[in-house]
């Protein structure tokens, strides 16, 4: 019998005052926090188990990451600057 694996992309960014917040782009509404960012990691790891229990008992499909675009947009200075 073979094992599915399932991969998501999550974010971690900190929070403030304190801690971090993370989340599941794919998986809506799946956000947690924590003070430590193993202890975000560790929260979002539930977090997943739980949306993807909740899932395969309503009969759904888990969603993959097939079709995701990933990248990082940079913005100069230079074009912040407005030319009049």
């Amino acid at each position: 019998m073979k094992i599915m694996v399932y991969n998501f992309r999550v974010i971690i960014e900190p929070d403030k005052p304190s801690g971090y917040h993370g989340f599941v782009p794919l998986l809506k509404g799946v956000h947690t926090q924590g003070e430590t960012i193993e202890e975000t990691k560790q929260n979002l790891k539930e977090a997943i188990i739980c949306h993807l229990q909740g899932l395969q008992k309503d009969k759904q499909p888990i969603p993959t990451e097939e079709e995701v675009f990933e990248t990082i947009q940079s913005i100069s200075q230079k074009e912040l600057v407005q030319t009049k």
